[in-house]
């Protein structure tokens, strides 16, 4: 039985390749209609393979920027709805009218208009609380308010006289309660600071709030930072917003970092920082380059989040605003396999790819401007990981697996000689084919060939399913290149057997 467990804890791995969480981002002008066509096109073609675990469009919204689902107008009648709800004593479906309404209001752009629905939304759920008897609830909602904005004043034509009272005194205690300090920078400076969508200054910014949780938003020029909610503690509370990265996201009409100044290296630093935020294994930034001279090329570049390096970089030519669909699809195989087709061009032999313009008097420039058209595979290694992986997984998974199972069956035949050794002992032993019960002897030899019987059953049982095991992934995957290298080793004494397997994977 420990024999099969081992088996399987050696196969189980290496047999349960699931792809990668990935994400597509597009860098560039994010206005681009081409750029955006094209990103649409290849992330269509990425989603329609089997088995890829892609973040869709809509999901990478839902996840940064979440939209609300009604405007202020309806969201409006909604509050005016669950106020005639609280009127009429029905007094749960005002409750769970305010709720909803909260959930959209939370979504819509931070500012005055924003506020002053949430502002409503939380006083009625205060009153409507109150009426149903939850006061704690009541108090809650009472002081959503009151703590940004200290000096409100209820409506004594809509608030009873008792409410007021409550309300005045949930004003004086939290005046009197220890404040938390909290400080926000930026890295671009005066960016205009929301909390639950209520203006509070200017970075950088030093308030003192009650303790809580808050959404915060940052704005500067029509950027906008990622909403976020934040725990607000203890004595101080310093934030360090990075606007000048968040605000270069968006997520329409597709995801898209703008690029405005080209900067190669710092679109992919915030690319991988943006797969670590939405929480993915891989980014694949796709952009369409322009040389100054020669053909416009739609390249994908595929980033490892945790690692934060290249693992491959790839194009092909491209003119108007749809992907040639062959080309299109040559670029998914390559950047989800590493394999790559005629058509599609991945990095020079030189290590430089045919959009980038070779630097003056670089002599290792390809002569004439020529793309190696002959090498689609070579890709430089040591730059930022920009190799690919030589040797596709599920190859190497083929050959583990099959040096595993010859391991585990060259095992087999060791115990099998061990076994016989005890047979032919306790032969000799035996009376009239019988083992007596006081020959102690006899006895354990007859243990140890039980023994030996399992572990030459689960011997054969694991390396047989192993070793096919790995002959179906060999065949399912083809290789481009040589199979690694892998040694098997077995050595058995009198008492025991092992097994060893070694190799370059």
């Amino acid at each position: 039985m420990r024999a099969i467990l081992f088996i399987l804890s050696c196969i189980l791995p290496l047999t349960a390749f699931a792809a990668p969480r990935r994400m597509v981002v597009a860098s560039g002008d994010c206005k681009d209609a081409e750029l955006g066509s094209q990103a649409n096109a290849f992330l269509g073609a990425l989603v329609s393979r089997p088995e890829q675990d892609i973040l869709s469009a809509t999901g990478f919204s839902e996840r940064l920027f979440p939209q609300p689902t009604r405007s202020y107008e309806d969201l409006q009648r909604q509050l005016d709805a669950a106020q005639d709800h609280f009127y009429e004593s029905r007094y749960g479906k005002a409750a769970q009218a305010l709720d909803e309404a909260l959930q959209q209001i939370v979504r819509l752009p931070v500012g005055e208009a924003r506020w002053k629905l949430f502002e409503k939304a939380q006083l009625l759920h205060g009153l409507n609380y109150r009426a149903m008897g939850r006061v704690k609830e009541s108090d809650a909602a009472f002081r959503n308010v009151l703590r940004l904005d200290p000096t409100h004043k209820l409506d004594p034509d809509f608030f009873a006289p008792s409410v007021r009272q409550a309300f005045d005194k949930l004003r004086r205690e939290q005046n009197a309660a220890r404040k938390v300090k909290l400080s926000v920078r930026t890295i671009v400076p005066d960016a205009e600071v929301y909390l639950d969508g209520k203006k509070v200054g200017q970075t950088p910014l030093a308030l003192d709030v009650p303790a809580g949780t808050y959404d915060l938003t940052l704005v500067k020029d029509g950027t906008v930072s990622f909403p976020r909610q934040h725990q607000v503690q203890g004595a101080d509370t310093p934030l360090l917003v990075d606007l000048a990265y968040e605000g270069s996201v968006t997520a329409t009409p597709f995801p898209c970092l703008a690029a405005p100044d080209s900067n190669d290296e710092k679109v992919l630093s915030h690319a991988v920082r943006l797969g670590g935020t939405v929480g993915v294994e891989e980014v694949i930034v796709v952009r369409l380059e322009r040389p100054s001279s020669g053909p416009k090329w739609f390249a994908a570049t595929v980033l490892n989040v945790e690692g934060g390096q290249k693992l491959r970089e790839g194009g092909f030519k491209t003119q108007g605003l749809d992907a040639p669909a062959e080309a299109l699809s040559a670029l998914v195989d390559f950047v989800t396999t590493g394999r790559s087709h005629s058509n599609l061009l991945v990095m020079n032999a030189n290590g430089r790819p045919p959009w980038e313009q070779p630097a003056k008097g670089d002599k290792s420039a390809v002569p004439g401007g020529a793309s190696d058209l002959d090498a689609p595979d070579r890709l430089t290694e040591g730059v930022a990981g920009a190799a690919s992986s030589s040797t596709p997984r599920l190859r190497v998974a083929s050959y583990v697996l099959m040096g595993v199972g010859v391991a585990a069956l060259g095992g087999a035949g060791a115990v099998r000689l061990m076994a016989q050794k005890d047979v032919n002992d306790l032969e000799k032993r035996m009376k009239n084919g019988r083992i007596l019960s006081t020959d102690q002897d006899s006895l354990r030899l007859r243990d140890s060939l039980i023994q030996k019987n399992n572990l030459l059953t689960g011997l054969l049982v694991g390396g047989g399913a192993a070793a096919v095991t790995g002959a179906v992934l060999f065949f399912v995957s083809p290789s481009q290149v040589a199979p690694p290298p892998v040694s098997v080793g077995v050595a058995a004494d009198g008492e025991a057997v092992s097994a060893s397997l070694s190799g370059s994977f």
